[in-house]
């Protein structure tokens, strides 16, 4: 028996406030009722289900959560819903980094593949994970390719591509020489080598690879498309073609409109400079992509990584969309030199720039769902239940006497709510703030956002800011 298409359970306004205090009430699918998630029209930086603005806040351990055993993953979507999490980045990867993943293909023999017949278990893991992400209100961003997928080049695992079904040794559906592949690609993919993603008519139009590929998405698209809490993305950080994407941006889009569906897709690129000309080809193109991933500014640290983000801003400021950051880096000890105080404030910065979904990324390279990623998501849900982010606009000229780095600042348009970031320092920041003091004076608000602790309002009737401390500290001001 078809199982019914699923929606999200109560409306985003009750999930951001109160929703991780009642998990339990939560764990039922209903029929699809309403609209897919989408650019919310009042303020089409963000996004809205069902008509209402919700704002994507999350972390998860694995980049590809569907192939993880049943109580583990029940589990981990547990967690991230009782931080008040709300989103998880999900590759389609396939590669056996964990030793419990599985190919999309039937293996008729050993190390060997059909790729016309399909392996139930990758697919009932998928669906599993797509109506229990649902059961939970967490939206979920797909990523169709992964380049790690068909490279030798990784030191911890460099045999992904010679033994993947889709490498002729290991199926019975084409030979090296019909396909054009070869044995091994040790390149970083970074470098663009791999002929697996030149395959589409634009490009070489590979009819002897494509078709496979094509297939590929029309199962993974049966599985999603009746579902309305899914993010489309081509790419994980890709240096291919802008025609790569191009198609598949189409191919996917074409099948949800024969299916009388709508899809939000975006493409996500490698370089780590916003202001890069490979950007464009999703900033300049609404028409095919309807959200931007700008996940590798994340690499940047301090008033660079806020600069960036905001050129964005301003770059898309005439057709507005959502801006989101599915990877946000950061761990003490990662190969990259980035700690957990980046996390931190790569997730701040975002937030005040307008950021509609922001993820922690898997450890090594990120906080994932640790104790230091809940205290945050719990802390800008605190935020957000006096001062909808949505409601404000990043406006860093608000603030006077500031060193680089030292505070971000969003404020709504009439200037009566505002909301400031102080990243930890040695000594505790001081600024100024040079929107006039209500005549009653503000009522603040401080935001402990490494102990997780709020402090009652309190009168503010100067124009000078400083944090309780040197830590990293969220000030809410609400005029009365």
């Amino acid at each position: 028996m078809a199982l019914l298409p699923p929606r999200l359970l109560s409306s985003a306004l009750t999930w951001r406030f109160v929703g991780w205090l009642c998990l339990g009430a939560s764990l039922a699918i209903f029929p699809q009722q309403g609209k897919a998630i989408e650019p919310w029209q009042p303020n089409p930086w963000y996004w809205a289900h069902d008509g209402d603005p919700v704002l994507l806040l999350g972390g998860s351990d694995d980049d590809n959560l569907f192939q993880w055993p049943r109580p583990r993953l029940l589990q981990h979507l547990d967690r991230i819903a009782g931080a008040g999490g709300n989103v998880v980045r999900n590759t389609m990867s396939d590669r056996q980094d964990g030793g419990f993943e599985v190919y999309p293909f039937r293996e008729i023999e050993p190390g060997k593949y059909d790729l016309r017949q399909w392996n139930p278990e990758y697919w009932g893991r998928f669906q599993t994970f797509l109506e229990e992400t649902a059961r939970r209100e967490i939206f979920v961003q797909i990523e169709v390719w992964d380049r790690f997928d068909y490279t030798d080049a990784r030191a911890d695992d460099p045999d992904r591509w010679e033994t993947h079904p889709y490498n002729p040794a290991h199926n019975v559906n084409y030979s090296f020489a019909d396909s054009g592949f070869a044995r091994r690609y040790p390149a970083h993919p970074g470098k663009n080598r791999q002929p697996f993603f030149f395959t589409t008519p634009p490009q070489r139009n590979n009819q002897t690879v494509l078709p496979f590929q094509e297939r590929f998405v029309d199962k993974l698209l049966d599985h999603v498309l009746p579902f309305d809490h899914v993010l489309y993305c081509i790419d994980n950080e890709t240096s291919a073609e802008p025609e790569w994407g191009a198609y598949w941006a189409s191919f996917i889009r074409g099948r949800a409109q024969a299916a009388g569906r709508q899809v939000m897709i975006t493409e996500m690129w490698d370089d780590w400079n916003l202001k890069a000309a490979r950007h464009r080809q999703t900033f300049d193109h609404p028409e095919r992509y309807d959200f931007v991933d700008v996940s590798q500014n994340n690499h940047n640290r301090g008033q660079e990584h806020w600069d960036n983000f905001l050129y964005v801003r301003r770059y898309l400021q005439d057709q507005p969309r959502p801006m989101n950051t599915t990877k946000i880096y950061g761990a003490d000890g990662n190969k990259f030199g980035h700690s957990d105080q980046d996390a931190i404030e790569r997730f701040w910065r975002h937030l005040l720039g307008g950021g509609a979904s922001l993820r922690f990324h898997r450890p090594d390279s990120g906080l994932g769902i640790n104790d230091k990623a809940v205290v945050c998501i719990r802390a800008a849900r605190h935020v957000e239940q006096h001062i909808p982010f949505w409601s404000i606009d990043p406006a860093n000229d608000l603030l006077g006497a500031r060193q680089p780095d030292e505070a971000y600042l969003a404020a709504s348009s009439p200037r009566d709510r505002l909301v400031v970031f102080f990243p930890a320092q040695a000594e505790a920041a001081e600024v100024l703030l040079t929107v006039p003091v209500p005549q009653a004076g503000w009522q603040i608000r401080w935001v402990d956002i490494d102990q997780g602790t709020v402090s009652q309002s309190t009168p503010w009737h100067t124009t000078q800011l400083t944090p309780p401390g040197p830590g990293n500290y969220a000030a809410i001001l609400l005029a009365p």
